[in-house]
This record gives C-alpha cells, sequence and structure tokens, in this order.
C-alpha cells in the first residue's frame, strides 16, 4: 500500500510539473522519482542518498624515472538502501594502453602499459587482483556482502608509468610531471544508474563521489609539490625564506614570487633532506591532482573571495620562467575569482586555492588548472576563466560529465561570455564567442549538428558531442536569462546550486528547480532547446509600416525560441533597435507578430542575434519598396 501512495503521489508530482509539456524521462531517471530520492520540485528527495569514502594516497616519484608508485587506503561508505556485492574500480591510466577504447589516434609517445596493481586487500585480508587489461573499468567481487550504512575497507599498491606525450595528465617535460586520475578509485554507485561502468574514451569526462583525501607526495630534495588541498607541513618541506613567503601570500592582494628560476636552479627551495614528504589535505572534494617540478618558478597570492566573512582563497601559479603569459596568471587567477564569486554565478569561490600550472591540457581538476601557454594575453585569461569556473560547474556541482556534460561545459561557456563582457566589452565578447563558440555549428546543415543536448554524451563523438556540451547548450541557458530577467535567472540559478551543490543532480532536477525557483513552468522552453533536434534559423515574412507602427512577422524555421534585436532603418538614415526575449516565441514557437511603435517613416528592417547566430541570413532583411 505504501508503495502504491509513493507512487501516486510521483504521479500527481509529473501531472503538476507538466501542466502544459511534459519532459522527456528516461525510465531509470522515472525510477528514481518514484523511489523519492529525487522530487519533482526540483529539490533531492526525502530518500536522497550518495556514497562516499575516505582516501589515504601516498605517491612516490623521483624524475627523470618515469614510474610512479603509489599506495592507498580507502574506506568507501555505503549509504545506499542497496547491499552491494561487488565494487567497480575506475582506472583512468589504462587508456593509455595500446588497446584501449579511444576516439582518435594517438602517438607512441602518449602510449604506455597503464597501470600495474601490485597488491589488493579487502578488511586487511589480501586478495588476488585480475588484471583489467586495457579497459578503465574493472568489478570486484566482495567477499563479504555491504550492507547499507555500512563500510568497507581496501588496500591496494600500484605502479604505472606517466606518458612521454602529456596531455591532460604527463611528462610536462623531463623532470615537471603533472599527476591526474592517478589512484585507483572507486567508481559512483547512485540512485538512478547504478554502478558507472562507462570506459574512460578521453572525449567525455568524469564522474565521481565527493570524498575526504589525505595525499603524501614523496620526491627528492629541490622538487616542489602543488596539489589539490592544503599543504599540511610547510614548514617541514621548505626552506624559511620560502615557506614565510608562501604564508604572507595568503594574505596580499600582491604578487609574492615564492621562488624564483635562479632560486629554484640553486637548490635553495626545499628542506635538504634526500626525500621531502609534502602532505595534503582535502576535504569533500571528487578529486585530486597535483604537479611535481625542479625547475617551475613559483608566483602566489590571494583574493577575497567572500565578502561577508572576508574569506580568502590563495592563487598560485607554476611555470617555466620562458612562459611570458604565465607571469600574469596570478592576476588573472585573483580576477577569476573575484569576478565569478561576486557577478556570475556569483557563489563565493568555495575552496581555499586554486594552483594554475603551465602544461598542454587546457584542463580543469579540483583547485586545480592544466592550461597551455599563449602569446596572446587575453586568450590565456579566457582559458584560465575557463578552466577556473569549472570549479563550480561541475566540482561544486558534482555532476555527472560523462552522460550530461551540458551541465558544465555549457554552464562554463556562457560564464565564459559573461565574463569576457567584462573583461573586453560585449562587441569583442560577442564576436569571439561568435566565432569560437556558435559559428562552425550553426552554420553546418550537417545530421550531427542539430541531435537533442539531452543525447546522453558517453554515445557521441566529434561534432555532436562538442556542440551539444558547449555552444549549444551555452546559448541555450544564455536564452533562458533573456526570457527569465537576470534577477529571476540569478534567484533560480542560486536555488539549484543551493539544493544541489555537493551532491549528483541529474537534467531534470535542474529542469524542475528552475521550474519551482522561477515559479514559472519552463517546460516549454526546456523542451525546446533540450529536448529537440532544433536550431537557430528566423526570417521576415511581411513587414507592414504606417505612420505610427510597424507590423513585423516573423518566421521560426530553425525551431530554437532565442532573442533577436530588430534593427528598424528611418528613412533620415536613423535606426532604433527592438529587442525581443525568448517570451516572443511562447505562444506560438511557429510564427509572431512584433507591433512596434515608431515615430518616422520606415526604410529598412533587419534581425540581428548576435551570439544567437542565424543560420541563414538570408532572408532577415526587408527594404520598402
Amino acid at each position: 500500500m505504501r508503495k502504491l501512495i509513493l507512487f501516486s503521489c510521483f504521479m500527481v508530482g509529473m501531472a503538476f510539473a507538466a501542466q502544459s509539456q511534459q519532459l522527456y524521462m528516461p525510465r531509470n531517471i522515472k525510477q528514481a522519482y518514484q523511489k523519492g530520492t529525487r522530487s519533482m520540485d526540483g529539490k533531492p528527495g526525502k530518500k536522497y542518498w550518495q556514497n562516499s569514502a575516505r582516501y589515504a594516497i601516498t605517491i612516490t616519484a623521483a624524475p627523470p624515472n618515469r614510474t610512479i608508485r603509489g599506495t592507498e587506503e580507502i574506506t568507501y561508505v555505503n549509504n545506499s538502501p542497496d547491499t552491494l556485492r561487488q565494487l567497480v574500480f575506475k582506472l583512468f591510466l589504462n587508456s593509455h594502453q595500446p588497446g584501449a577504447i579511444r576516439q582518435s589516434a594517438v602517438s607512441a609517445n602518449y602510449l604506455t602499459s597503464g597501470i600495474h596493481i601490485d597488491k589488493y586487500a579487502e578488511n586487511n585480508t589480501s586478495k588476488t587482483w585480475q588484471d583489467a587489461g586495457s579497459s578503465t573499468v574493472k568489478r570486484v567481487g566482495l567477499t563479504k556482502p555491504l550492507l547499507p550504512r555500512d563500510s568497507v575497507k581496501l588496500s591496494l599498491d600500484w605502479h604505472y608509468d606517466i606518458s612521454v606525450e602529456s596531455n591532460r595528465e604527463g611528462a610536462l617535460d623531463s623532470t615537471t610531471f603533472f599527476l591526474a586520475y592517478f589512484y585507483p578509485r572507486v567508481a559512483v554507485y547512485d540512485d538512478y544508474n547504478g554502478w558507472d561502468r562507462t570506459d574512460f574514451t578521453e572525449a567525455q569526462e568524469f564522474y565521481n563521489d565527493f570524498n575526504d583525501y589525505s595525499l603524501t607526495v614523496n620526491v627528492p630534495k629541490n622538487y616542489v609539490v602543488w596539489a589539490t588541498g592544503n599543504l599540511l607541513n610547510t614548514d617541514e618541506v621548505l626552506q624559511p625564506t620560502y615557506a614565510k613567503r608562501l604564508n604572507e601570500s595568503m594574505r596580499t592582494d600582491s604578487v609574492v614570487h615564492i621562488a624564483t628560476l635562479a632560486e629554484m636552479t640553486a637548490g635553495n627551495v626545499t628542506k635538504s633532506q634526500a626525500v621531502n614528504s609534502w602532505k595534503w589535505s582535502a576535504s569533500y572534494v571528487p578529486d585530486v591532482a597535483l604537479c611535481i617540478s625542479n625547475h617551475y618558478v613559483w608566483d602566489a597570492s590571494s583574493v577575497v573571495v567572500d565578502k561577508s566573512t572576508k574569506r580568502r582563497a590563495s592563487v598560485q601559479a607554476a611555470f617555466l620562467d620562458t612562459a611570458k603569459d604565465f607571469h600574469q596568471m596570478v592576476d588573472f587567477g585573483r580576477h577569476s575569482l573575484d569576478w565569478f564569486s561576486n557577478n556570475w554565478p556569483g557563489i563565493p569561490y568555495p575552496y581555499p586555492k586554486t594552483t594554475i600550472v603551465q602544461g598542454f591540457a587546457d584542463m580543469e581538476y579540483p583547485m586545480m588548472v592544466n592550461d597551455a601557454t599563449t602569446d596572446d594575453l587575453n586568450f590565456s585569461r579566457f582559458v584560465a576563466e575557463h578552466e577556473i569556473a569549472h570549479t563550480w560547474f561541475p566540482f561544486y556541482m558534482g555532476i555527472n560529465e560523462t552522460r550530461y556534460g551540458f551541465m558544465d561545459e555549457g554552464w562554463v561557456t556562457a560564464l565564459e561570455y559573461l565574463i569576457s563582457q567584462a573583461d573586453l566589452g560585449t562587441e569583442t565578447a560577442t564576436r569571439n564567442f561568435q566565432q569560437f563558440r556558435v559559428a562552425y555549428w550553426s552554420k553546418d546543415p550537417s545530421a550531427e549538428q542539430d541531435l537533442p543536448i539531452i543525447t546522453p554524451a558517453n554515445i557521441l563523438s566529434g561534432a555532436a558531442l562538442g556542440n551539444n556540451e558547449y555552444g549549444k547548450a551555452a546559448i541555450g541557458y544564455l536564452a533562458l536569462k533573456e526570457l527569465l530577467g537576470d534577477a529571476v535567472f540569478k534567484k533560480a540559478l542560486h536555488d539549484f546550486m543551493d539544493r544541489w551543490h555537493g551532491k549528483h543532480p541529474t537534467p531534470w532536477d535542474m529542469f524542475y528547480s528552475f521550474n519551482d525557483a522561477s515559479g514559472q513552468d519552463l517546460n516549454w522552453f526546456w523542451n525546446n532547446w533540450f529536448f529537440s533536434n532544433h536550431y537557430i534559423d528566423y526570417s521576415i515574412r511581411q513587414v507592414i509600416p504606417s505612420a505610427n507602427k510597424c507590423t513585423i512577422s516573423l518566421e521560426n524555421i530553425g525551431g530554437y525560441v532565442a532573442p533577436v534585436d530588430i534593427v528598424v532603418t528611418y528613412t533620415d538614415g536613423t535606426t532604433e533597435t527592438f529587442h525581443q526575449t525568448p517570451n516572443l516565441w511562447k505562444a506560438n514557437q511557429k510564427q509572431a507578430t512584433v507591433n512596434l511603435t515608431t515615430k518616422k517613416k520606415v526604410q529598412a528592417v533587419t534581425l540581428q542575434g548576435g551570439i544567437f547566430m542565424d543560420a541563414d541570413p538570408s532572408n532577415n532583411s526587408w527594404k520598402a519598396k
């Protein structure tokens, strides 16, 4: 009877949430709502749960030797209502093996033998580990089933060789290593998909639980370590001068040169014992990454990220002294943290620090960025801003990037445009966004360009994957911002983030949360932008000017509901712009009529979309005969 009542409540909620239009929902997502782990008002359900773990990891590295050795103890906590008889591990570094699944060819310098598990124990009892081959996913049976609300202790020793060619991780040079995805981890077990068994193909990204980490990195003297989290033993690994500089940088807006190239080369920076053990701690984060080098220079500063509490966050940079743009990188990082914290998304930076490392990947990690150097300072700042914005999406929000990358890349690409307007002005930011994020899909009529954004990303590749996750999703969010207005949009965004940060929201949780927080049934908009094969293509069907009015009939050929400017040119050469929000199309998504009040004789009418680029602008103009 209780199940029947719950199901009835679910169906009532479904009907209420979709009075005008219902959103397609996969069967497994429906089941989560039926079970009460998620709610139709966009909030976590009363029965919401998620699993977590505590990781104690020790890494040993001795460049130029490329072999990394590690040990870890994992305490994995089963908060689910299910009894688990197996665990699933993610072994991302197997993606370097010659036989691994990947979406593009790689060079010989990228290939390695993957990750090797040397020892494995469950609750202090040694067990045989069967090699996973080239798979990045490994199922391991439990000797004793893991009951709800119980935990299991896992111990692993492993080693691997980092790749000569660095991408998201690997050797930046012979004595500078960037380590990411370097430890075996328990995959996510969630309420709608069970175990995450998706292979890592180096196109889709990541989905991790929120865990607590203690990390020890053993490196030879003269090597500095930068990592996710707080450094716990500054005085044990740095000489007093450099420890003092680092501590000072945490309290100032000025850039402090923690260690120059001359100081690094002279071997004056670290303590002189043969091996220094750098100890780090990070709480409730989805991952950790690190960089080690004996010749990268080190700059640092800090910035107030929460004006109400005066909380500061450290901003650090590690780079080759020859990288001119990276000498500005701490300032770029300070600007990013300040702007994002106080404007959009307008949530204070949630971590104690960020470190921007010169690498090759242009890739984000919790509290870490791996960016390439460029000769264009504006572009270098743009890349840093994009990667730092990932702090909020996906890390703070716990998004399943593997399946729903549009929930992080799309939001970050929208934030990228908003901060670029502040940096460069609207005209330049718009031109750059058109060229870099929109033009290549809006002008290409190929079938893969128009797949629905909601399509799970783990089955996509190429243009369909890139378009859906970045440009299309971004202008969808920006169109929603236009529809709701800044105040309501920010309220809805903040409510969604407040409800779901540190959890695992699905797209439907986001859609329903925005509906609830805005007080509007936005399903018509979500269906239009995220569940359709639409694109942007408007045309002027008819213009009827009169003495004080101009009636303009528009056709929505492409289907997307987007903002558009109607630019009226008068016979005296002056122009007037009438901005239309997506609400123009709410009543009829195919056709719309706009009645403009005009004070002069109309000579011409043109449609201009800005970042909402029209696929066929040839029918966007009208001239009086």
